[in-house]
């Protein structure tokens, strides 16, 4: 039996955490080639630490030759995504900061496993498996701790970059404890916020005095309450931040860019990666189907899993789930969701418009819960298979 009340915990970290640091990185290349090349393969990785950014992964384009052309662009594309975020440290500044670029051209075996040719459809760029949720707990269908928790590290950087709070710095974590009643967020139990500040004379208690105000105004009213437990910059000063603070890496934050684990995932990090790899493209898929079984009112959560296999290009298996909350069976939904959308690798990218440079935005704040974009941005987030669905079951 399903529980109804309890409280669930998620974390988000904002754009100058190290890891999204990478992440916005590996994204930002990518955006570059697929504005040259929107059929471009990338797989673009980054690291970093303190005074160094390595760029590594492949690339593959219809005339590989031009790939040196390009790879000159590499090392300004980083340092504007370092600049955009805000570092200026010392042992972290984006004019100083030594970028290495090591990206080479694809594997000519991965790509014959993926390349359409005349008598045979695109198959999957990996094997792999794919989840996709949504809940009507929320008005963007997303469970509400994963929601909230990227909602105030979003604030806190628009008014740090905006000048309204010079003290704050780019990185910072956010977590949130939500009380459930009856299966519906009623509240917050506990708030922790730790972010990186400029000026060291701050004690926790100036950062809260900071904060407080803008964490009020995005959390629906009366989730704070006297009981709520607030602690903010618990360690005491914040001053070193990013990667200088502690090495990044793309991919390594997969919780935080999905439901904060209120929902599976397949495993598959998102960023530096073109939506042939299915890793991306299918979880951007799944969520879009879940999302629509939810505003179809066909069910008050949905989860979706998508399969595949490197080559292939139809998914192995579609599997539903309603968790119980349902107004039409899974077996239903399953067949309905095969009717509504072709979700081969080709399919997806066509159906969502994802051969486009659309992904540097979605490296920070979560890949859901985003409003569609009108150049084709967060398209996942649309609901416009909600008819069609309702007709197939």
């Amino acid at each position: 039996m399903t529980r109804t009340n309890y409280t669930f915990t998620s974390e988000s970290v904002s754009e100058g955490h190290p890891d999204k640091v990478c992440d916005r990185i590996s994204d930002a290349v990518l955006d570059a080639f697929l504005a040259e090349e929107p059929e471009a393969r990338v797989a673009a990785e980054t690291f970093a630490t303190t005074n160094r950014v390595v760029i590594g992964g492949e690339v593959g384009l219809s005339d590989q030759d031009k790939l040196h052309d390009y790879m000159g662009k590499i090392d300004e594309i980083a340092r504007a995504c370092i600049k955009d975020i805000g570092y200026e440290q010392e042992k972290f500044h984006h004019e100083t900061v030594e970028i290495t670029n090591l990206l080479h051209e694809q594997s000519a075996h991965i790509a014959q496993g993926v390349d359409s040719s005349e008598d045979k459809d695109e198959g999957a760029g990996d094997q792999g498996i794919m989840f996709g949720f949504a809940t009507n707990e929320t008005e963007a269908l997303m469970p509400a701790p994963i929601q909230y928790s990227h909602a105030i590290l979003r604030r806190l950087a628009e008014v740090r970059k905006s000048g309204a709070e010079p003290s704050l710095g780019p990185d910072a974590k956010s977590q949130l404890s939500v009380i459930y009643e009856n299966g519906k967020p009623v509240g917050v139990s506990s708030l922790v916020l730790s972010t990186q500040h400029l000026d060291e004379s701050l004690t926790s208690a100036d950062i809260r005095a900071i904060v407080e105000p803008y964490i009020r105004e995005v959390l629906p009213a009366g989730w704070l309450t006297d009981s709520t437990i607030w602690h903010v910059n618990p360690t005491g000063k914040f001053v070193i931040g990013g990667p200088d603070g502690d090495a990044g890496l793309t991919g390594r934050k997969i919780i935080v860019d999905t439901y904060g684990g209120a929902a599976p995932h397949g495993g598959g990090a998102f960023s530096g990666k073109d939506p042939t790899k299915v890793d991306r493209s299918a979880a951007y898929a799944a969520r879009y189907l879940a999302k629509n079984v939810v505003a179809a009112g066909m069910a008050d959560k949905c989860t979706i899993q998508l399969s595949y296999a490197i080559g292939v290009s139809k998914p192995l298996s579609i599997y539903a789930d309603t968790h119980g909350t349902g107004e039409v069976e899974p077996a239903a939904i399953e067949k309905a969701i095969d009717q509504v959308m072709d979700l081969t690798p080709r399919g997806i990218r066509s159906h969502l418009g994802l051969n486009k440079p659309i992904y540097q935005r979605t490296a920070a704040y979560g890949h859901f819960g985003r409003e569609p974009d009108a150049d084709g941005g967060f398209s996942w987030e649309r609901t416009d298979l909600v008819e069609a669905l309702k007709k197939a079951v």
